[in-house]
């Protein structure tokens, strides 16, 4: 049965659903509080200006690339990379028989000249005591006074040759010349080298020294630097002084960087040839300097400030610039130590701005 009544009472409820539902989009948004997170640091004042530092490697002052005085084949190897040798032990042995044959062919040409050289002798001393007797001319004494000269002069010339072939047979053998261990081996057994030609390398170990490259726009800079700690990539937590021995005079061809040579003190033991080492290069300044990465600065209407966190709130806190100091920038006023400055994220701040400095409970 039709109820004039019910289209009535629809209305009634569509209009109070939809009134509920403005209601409800019309309540206000909750409000988030809007905390930027940055990095910062804590300012320290000091007075070591760190110019910069270098890595490099650990190498022997003096190595010798030593091989053979003479050409042949070699026979014997006796030590490997990594054998640590003595002055005068053999290191290689080339076969000896061609220089033993050549010895022993000056020896005989020796013995010959001797022979030669006995019989002018007794020629002359006979023909001496018939000169005295009157039987020969003067004429015949100064010959056999000369071919007996001649004689001796043979024999000086064949005792050469025999001791120089001497020392050509003792060259077979190759010895270190030095105290150290051997860096290289660039022949074997069986390979015919000529004479000169490197096969050994052998370095001392009681000298060290590390070899860095510097750019060509800081060598004069770092030259001039007697304060050089070094530092083992092994052991970064020790420092030891070193010395500048010695800056090349031409840039590298392939790094175009030239080298430095820092020597290293004996007691560094634990430095090993070929360890990576770092090479510091500091200096002190009349005054203690603040100093910020150069991310710290916020350029605006030409004033230079840095942002200051004070109990979690940024703060605009102007600053005046100093100078340079490597990588960092030196603030002359505006900022003591102990104060907190933001490094990254400056421009998205706002004076007020409350911020979260990341990392800052690791750092704690």
């Amino acid at each position: 049965m039709y109820d004039p009544k019910t289209p009535h009472r629809l209305t009634l409820v569509t209009l109070f659903g939809m009134a509920a539902l403005l209601a409800a989009c019309s309540r206000p948004a909750e409000k988030t509080e809007d905390i930027r997170p940055v990095r910062a640091i804590v300012l320290k004042s000091s007075d070591i200006d760190v110019n910069a530092e270098f890595s490099g490697e650990v190498r022997p002052r003096v190595e010798s690339r030593l091989g053979f005085r003479v050409g042949g084949k070699i026979v014997s190897r006796k030590v490997d990379t990594g054998t640590v040798v003595k002055r005068g032990q053999v290191l290689m042995q080339l076969d000896p028989q061609d220089l033993k044959l050549s010895q022993a062919q000056a020896l005989a040409s020796l013995r010959a000249a001797e022979t030669n050289r006995d019989f002018a002798r007794a020629e002359l001393k006979r023909y001496q005591d018939l000169k005295t007797q009157n039987f020969v001319s003067q004429t015949v004494l100064d010959s056999k006074e000369s071919a007996y000269k001649a004689a001796q002069a043979t024999v000086d010339s064949a005792q050469a040759a025999y001791r120089g072939q001497s020392n050509q047979a003792g060259y077979s053998a190759l010895v270190a010349d030095i105290d150290g261990v051997v860096t290289s081996v660039s022949a074997e057994v069986g390979q015919v080298v000529a004479a000169g030609t490197p096969v050994v390398g052998v370095a001392r170990t009681d000298e060290k020294e590390v070899v860095i490259g510097v750019p060509e726009g800081r060598v004069d800079e770092l030259r001039k630097i007697s304060d050089v700690q070094v530092r083992l990539w092994a052991d970064p937590q020790r420092a030891v002084p070193g010395k500048i021995r010695e800056v090349s005079p031409v840039a590298d061809p392939a790094t175009r960087t030239y080298t430095f040579k820092v020597t290293i003190p004996q007691e560094l033991a634990e430095a090993k040839l070929g360890m990576t080492a770092v090479v510091s290069f500091s200096s002190k300044t009349a005054q203690p300097q603040i100093k910020v990465p150069l991310t710290a600065l916020f350029h605006e209407k030409g004033a230079t400030s840095v942002w200051a966190v004070e109990n979690g709130v940024a703060k605009l806190v102007p600053v005046t610039v100093a100078g340079a100091a490597g990588n960092e920038l030196v603030l002359g006023s505006g900022v003591k130590p102990g104060q907190t400055v933001v490094t990254a994220g400056v421009h998205m701040l706002k004076p007020g701005q409350k911020v979260k400095i990341l990392g800052a409970e690791a750092a704690q």
